[in-house]
């Protein structure tokens, strides 16, 4: 029983681990399929269509009790999809073309600090600057936006250039001429910025979506339909000139699509989702920052990037405004909590001296009732004399 409770205790802990691997495997695996030359849009419709094929039924299966999918409801659906996934993996994919699965693990860890500064934007935030936890929220948020500065606009001396990279070209396919982008780190992280806040708002939309209709499965699978079609349709547009973009043209394009479907679309979010129900979302983002090291790792040795001394120091200088702004949401939360016990409490002591109340008086009435009782068998007994006594006489 001991061992199993401490398995149970330490589960989570794998998951959110093994989540970071997968996670920083997407991004390397989609940055060498575009080094061969892939088109970020042609992988997003390849992706989300089998994802979707994948949650559609699964959605069917275990939420069947849903509520309706009504019109509207699809046309939100529809919208979440384009900002959530089609925009953002656009954005995300286009920025890793750019720079590096390092410089985007990097700035992933800026998403609690959009969705704070767009909490605040919309009003769902209110700030209170003499609360310590607000202070740290804000200064880690200025905190990250100077580390991933730096990270970005600041490259510095090469501390690491590798001497040889695992080969992931799986194929002998050569990209075709100009679809590899130059290295470009502003340009890169200006896109990966913006993929970022993508997310943030996302994330908020389905916060509010999750409050209306609580089925997460359902949700994620029609984003992911939406942005299927969307992608298709942009991306039948823009590579109308080039038909053979269609064209799956090497191994790891075909291992990237794959991936990026099973790994990125469904079983991340399933760890997600379990690990949100289990410790709570605060748990959950708390390992960004190994996403990071692990991704500096995997960009050095497999993709042979160079290692630069701005990206570590932007990384240290993000990680520290990150923790601020995490400890500051912890206890912010926790504030939250204590205000709803204390309710809860409140409540559950005004029903209690209710209660108590409305039992003294049903007992009053029963002893009024016991007393008025008695007085008439009183009165009810000295007439029986007393019509006794007349009788007699």
């Amino acid at each position: 029983m001991e061992s199993r409770s401490c398995f149970s205790e330490a589960l989570p802990y794998v998951a959110m681990i093994l989540m970071e691997f997968l996670d920083v495997g997407v991004t390397t695996l989609l940055k060498a399929a575009m080094t061969k030359g892939a088109s970020q849009l042609v992988m997003i419709v390849y992706s989300n269509a089998i994802a979707a094929l994948i949650l559609l039924p699964t959605s069917y299966v275990l939420e069947r009790r849903r509520g309706p999918l009504t019109f509207r409801l699809l046309c939100w659906f529809f919208f979440l999809g384009f900002i959530g996934i089609t925009v953002m993996q656009y954005l995300a994919l286009t920025g890793i073309s750019y720079s590096s699965p390092a410089l985007a693990s990097t700035l992933n860890n800026l998403v609690p600090v959009y969705t704070f500064i767009l909490a605040v934007i919309f009003g769902f935030e209110k700030l209170n600057i003499r609360s310590l936890s607000t202070q740290a929220r804000v200064l880690g948020t200025l905190v990250c936006i100077s580390g991933a500065l730096a990270a970005t606009l600041y490259k510095g001396p090469s501390l690491w250039t590798p001497s040889s990279s695992i080969p992931l070209h799986l194929s002998s396919h050569h990209p075709a001429p100009g679809s590899v982008k130059r290295k470009n780190w502003v340009l890169g992280g200006v896109f990966l910025f913006t993929a970022g806040i993508c997310v943030s708002f996302w994330n908020i939309l389905q916060a509010a979506t999750l409050k209306k209709y609580p089925w997460e499965i359902t949700i994620v699978a029609f984003n992911v339909l939406s942005s299927a079609f969307q992608s298709a349709i942009v991306t039948s547009i823009l590579e109308r000139r080039s038909p053979s973009a269609w064209k799956i043209s090497s191994n790891i394009e075909l291992i990237a699509i794959v991936y990026l479907a099973i790994v990125g679309n469904v079983i991340t979010f399933t760890i997600q989702t379990w690990c949100i129900r289990k410790r709570g979302p605060i748990f959950m983002v708390m390992f960004k920052p190994l996403g990071i090291v692990i991704a500096t790792i995997s960009s050095t040795f497999i993709l042979g990037d160079t290692l630069f001394l701005g990206s570590v120091i932007g990384g240290i200088i993000i990680v520290a405004g990150f923790y601020s702004v995490m400890w500051g949401q912890a206890k912010e939360q926790k504030k939250i909590e204590a205000k709803q016990d204390d309710g809860l409490e409140l409540g559950s002591s005004s029903q209690r001296l209710a209660q108590e109340e409305k039992s003294r008086d049903q007992d009053i009435q029963d002893e009024e009732l016991c007393s008025s009782s008695h007085r008439r068998a009183k009165q009810e007994k000295r007439d029986e004399i007393q019509d006794g006594e007349v009788s007699s006489s």
